[in-house]
Parts: structure tokens; C-alpha cells; sequence
């Protein structure tokens, strides 16, 4: 009995460690994944994606932080239906960096499918900003927030053309907001395939987006494949696991390239 209590106590303590108890040195560095659909995940969590990410935690509704598990997207305070919320980009890039960096990371995802970059600017009626921008102060109480990862484009994929100074004015107010300048952010292309070819030339606008915006980043969704079919703009489960990698790769090198081993 007393070993199974034992047991017991450091269950409690593991689990509760970023859930309140403010007193412990480790701190997490801090992500926060807001956009639409294909940022909040609609790929199929098959059993090889339920696992707990080592290392990694998620802000929860009530401002502590749990070991992180998919969907990732559930605590979103502007999300759809939680049975929609499926595996998206955050997922294979915790635990990449987790691996890569050996330190704890605390995750916030916030988004919500169908938005368009209008909705998320600051002052905007649906106050999808405010919300990012509560919870990312929320989670910034565990740790120091490294970048944003922005994947949002499909309701705007038909008009790139006055897309870069929304995002220029998204980037500019997030950085002031969170008094930091040089916080990195980076953006992804959105599928390669659409009905109307509008994703050529929005993805070509993306890419310029680091010449546009200091301290910005473009991740390439090259070779990536549907969740279902060619008409559907979400990527498949495996695809998204690609594509966090990617997002990680390039966040590797903006966020740690200056720490030494």
C-alpha cells in the first residue's frame, strides 16, 4: 500500500508540475500556433498520433499547462466543433524541438478554421487577436515565448495581392502587444492544389514574405497530399507530421542558432 501511494504522489507532482505550482526553476519556451483549418488540424488521429509529447505541455482553459496530446487544437477558445479538431502542424514540431533542443516546451494553439486574415487583425469585430494575445500572456507566465507559427491563406488564397500588408499590420501589432520587436514568425504555403489555381500565386506571395517583414520565415508545403482528394484544402495527417518538421527546421534556426551545446 504504501508504494502504491508513493507512486501515487509522484504521479500527482509530475503531472502538476506546470499546473500551478510556480516555485519550479524550469521554464518552458513558449509557442503559440494560431491560423485556420489546416493549423487547427484536420487530420485523422489514428492511434500512432494519440500519444502524450514528452516533454511538451499545452495551455489548457484554465491557465495551467498539461502534457500535451492531440488534438492540440482543443483548448482553443475560437475553435469549431471539438470532433473536427484533428492533427495538425504543432504536433510533429514539439516534439521535434523537444528532441532537437532537450528543453520543455509549452504550447499555445488558438485557431480556428474558415478565417480570414481580416477576423485576426487586431480591432477586428470576431477579436480572434485578443484571444491569441490572452493566451499567449496566459502561457508566457511558465516561460519566454520563442515565435509564432501562422498557417492561414485559404480564404484569402484569391486576392495575395493585398494580403502582405494584413499580415505586415498582423505581425507589427503582435510584436508591440508582446513587447517583443524581433519575435520571430513564420508563415507556411497553403496546398499546392486548388479548384481555381489561386494557390500558385498566393504561395509565390508568401514566399516573399521574409523580404517583406523582418524576421520572418516561409515554409515550403511542397509534395504535401489531401486529407481526401484534390478538392479539399486540408492536408493529410502524414502531410501535416511533414510539415511540422518543416515548421521546426526553420524554427530551430531562428529561435536556438545562438545557443552553444
Amino acid at each position: 500500500m504504501k508504494h502504491i501511494l508513493l507512486s501515487l504522489c509522484l504521479l500527482i507532482i509530475s503531472v502538476a508540475t506546470y499546473a500551478g505550482d510556480k516555485s519550479t526553476d524550469t521554464k518552458l519556451d513558449i509557442f503559440l500556433f494560431i491560423g485556420q483549418s489546416n493549423m487547427a488540424g484536420r487530420g485523422y488521429i489514428t492511434d500512432n498520433y494519440k500519444d502524450s509529447i514528452d516533454n511538451v505541455y499545452l495551455l489548457t482553459p484554465t491557465g495551467d499547462m498539461e502534457p500535451a496530446s492531440n488534438p492540440l487544437n482543443k483548448y482553443s477558445t475560437i475553435r469549431k466543433d471539438l470532433k473536427m479538431q484533428g492533427v495538425g502542424p504543432a504536433y510533429s514540431f514539439s516534439k521535434t524541438i523537444a528532441k532537437k533542443t532537450g528543453h520543455k516546451l509549452g504550447l499555445v494553439v488558438n485557431a480556428r478554421g474558415g478565417t480570414s486574415i481580416h477576423s485576426w487583425l487586431k480591432g477586428a469585430e470576431a477579436n480572434y487577436y485578443g484571444e491569441a494575445l490572452s493566451r499567449i500572456r496566459q502561457a508566457m507566465k511558465y516561460g519566454t515565448l520563442k515565435a509564432i507559427i501562422w498557417h492561414q491563406g485559404e480564404s484569402d488564397s484569391r486576392h495575395p495581392e493585398t494580403y502582405m500588408a494584413k499580415l505586415q499590420k498582423l505581425v507589427t501589432d503582435l510584436r508591440k502587444d508582446l513587447g517583443n520587436e524581433d519575435l520571430p514568425f513564420i508563415v507556411g504555403e497553403i496546398a499546392e492544389w486548388s479548384t481555381d489555381d489561386s494557390s500558385e500565386a498566393f504561395n509565390k506571395m508568401l514566399r516573399t514574405v521574409p523580404q517583406h517583414i523582418p524576421n520572418s520565415y516561409c515554409v515550403s508545403s511542397k509534395e504535401l497530399v489531401p486529407l481526401i482528394n484534390e478538392k479539399d484544402p486540408h492536408f493529410s495527417a502524414d502531410s501535416q507530421i511533414i510539415f511540422g518538421k518543416r515548421y521546426a527546421e526553420v524554427a530551430y534556426k531562428a529561435c536556438y542558432a545562438n545557443e552553444t551545446d
